[in-house]
């Protein structure tokens, strides 16, 4: 240090009156622990102010560490510390690298889906009650379309209105998130969305947020779209410095990482309807590789426009009747949906270690892709067995120990029948005639939640594990005719239905005929 700045403390007060003096600021508005990009320090600033405190500190000061120190408070500790010795930066120890296929444990969880759920809890009793959240559009939401050419207005005439909707979309609380008002107008509301159901997974762990600070903590989001981007970009003289980033997917996960400050990989996930389980995928592969110590996991989904209700209408994929009847004869298209899901994922040996609440355990998962098929949009029941088989090497378990599927099921005359047979040929065949293999959809209550369908059918097995009981399924009446459940042996779940065994296992599929496909297993943790 020089003789004028003697510590961290004469940093600090350095630092405010440089921002005071060149930045603008007045000393009221200077909080130094808000970052220095939001106290009004832009790039050219940075630069200069490097040169300043260089020549101040009689060393070199970097432009980049305001970006690795960005806060005042963290910049003057930063600086006020001795510098390191040459041969003294040690490379990064990682502890011993745990076997690849270390059981994953799920520590804690958030959802919020239309219907009024906005806690795992809450869905429980949800799906226990039979309930269904499909409703038509809110009349507000079409409302930037209408009033246009005569063939526009037609074509929105004429498109489906059926869906799940979450309301009040529009609220969130910025200041909390440390957001600007002229931020937060430019964010996606995915993002906003997301934002507050990581906070009430993290909770649900019992880790609070502020807690993991510059640790090894990865985030991993399922998303498909960004409607609001596209819709806030239409019009140029609107687009201002948030709308790049409050319309970029790969934000998405990194604005979480960005407000908690973590250091772990930050990765967006776009695999179509099986994002958000690619995304539980890739986060327990980051934990067993150990780029990370700690995950969070999650998918969100918002119908915010019409043009996607439009484009499946053209190849007749919504249901016109409003129903998603999977595995039914008169399952007639599914029905789009809302929602938002955040699992809390940790190595089974460090859950154990911290005293955490194991809720279930991932055992193991695959991925694939369809391939070329029958169409691009059209399944492929060879690949879906490829990866059902892959992912019962990959937990080390036998497929006849599995009791139930969370399945895909959209209810879609062609795509029910051809994931029965995959999960029949795989799974069924061989067992009892009593004891069949069990399924269930979760669109059934909510609707296909698309990039958030995956997670929603997680988090509906792990309280389905905690409870030892199988919500039905809605709107089964008739078997699909086309599915010969005898001879595949099984069976959808259609009322309210006790575990078989006392250990089940588990497996959840999501995906789409054009994105990978992903089975996790997974078991109770008693």
């Amino acid at each position: 240090m020089t003789g004028s700045i003697s510590g961290e403390a004469d940093l600090r007060h350095w630092l405010i009156d440089y921002l005071v003096t060149n930045i603008g600021c007045t000393p009221d508005e200077v909080d130094p622990d808000l970052s220095l990009a939001d106290l009004g320090v832009s790039s050219r600033d940075a630069v200069v102010l490097s040169g300043e405190l260089s020549e101040l500190l009689g060393r070199t000061v970097s432009p980049i560490d305001f970006w690795e120190h960005p806060t005042i408070n963290a910049l003057a500790a930063y600086l006020a510390a001795p510098e390191p010795s040459p041969d003294s930066d040690a490379a990064v120890k990682r502890g011993a690298r745990n076997s690849l296929d270390e059981p994953i444990a799920v520590v804690g969880m958030g959802c919020r889906f239309p219907g009024g759920i906005s806690c795992p809890e809450a869905l429980w009793d949800f799906l226990c009650e039979r309930r269904s959240s499909i409703s038509q559009v809110p009349p507000q939401r079409w409302q930037p379309f209408e009033g246009g050419p005569p063939e526009v207005a037609a074509a929105l005439a004429r498109t489906t209105r059926w869906g799940s909707f979450l309301p009040d979309i529009d609220a969130f609380d910025a200041e909390f998130f440390e957001i600007s008002p002229s931020e937060a107008d430019k964010m996606d509301p995915q993002q906003r969305l997301l934002l507050e159901v990581a906070w009430e997974a993290l909770e649900h762990a019992g880790i609070p947020p502020g807690t993991l600070r510059r640790s090894a903590t990865g985030v991993f989001a399922g998303a498909c779209l960004s409607e609001y981007g596209a819709m806030a970009s239409a019009d140029l003289s609107q687009v201002d410095g948030w709308s790049n980033s409050g319309g970029a997917m790969s934000i998405i996960a990194n604005r979480l990482s960005y407000f908690l400050d973590l250091r772990g990989p930050s990765v967006a996930v776009d695999t179509a309807c099986s994002s958000s389980l690619v995304a539980i995928h890739l986060a327990c592969q980051s934990l067993r590789t150990q780029d990370c110590h700690l995950a969070i996991a999650a998918g969100v989904n918002l119908l915010l426009s019409p043009a996607v209700f439009r484009g499946f209408d053209q190849v007749g994929a919504l249901s016109p009747t409003g129903q998603c009847r999977a595995f039914d004869a008169t399952a007639d298209g599914f029905v789009r949906g809302e929602g938002a899901g955040v699992v809390v994922l940790k190595r089974l040996t460090d859950a154990q270690r911290d005293g955490d609440r194991v809720l279930a355990v991932i055992c193991g998962s695959a991925v694939n892709q369809d391939g070329r098929s029958n169409g691009l949009m059209a399944p492929n029941p060879a690949a879906q067995m490829a990866v059902l088989r892959a992912a019962y090497t990959n937990a080390g378990m036998q497929p006849s120990e599995v009791d139930y599927v969370e399945a895909h099921g959209t209810g879609t005359l062609l795509g029910d029948p051809i994931e029965a047979r995959a999960l029949g040929t795989v799974l069924g065949r061989g067992r009892p005639e009593d004891s069949p293999l069990l399924i269930g959809s979760v669109k059934t209550n909510l609707g296909h939640t698309e990039a958030a369908a995956g997670i929603a059918g997680f988090i509906k097995t792990v309280l389905a594990v905690q409870h030892g009981q199988i919500p039905p399924n809605q709107h089964f009446e008739t078997a699909n005719p086309h599915i010969p459940f005898t001879d595949l042996r099984m069976k959808v779940v259609d009322t309210q239905t006790e575990w078989p065994t006392c250990t089940p296992s588990i497996t959840t599929d999501r995906g789409n005929p054009s994105s990978a496909r992903w089975w996790p297993v997974t078991v109770p943790r008693r």
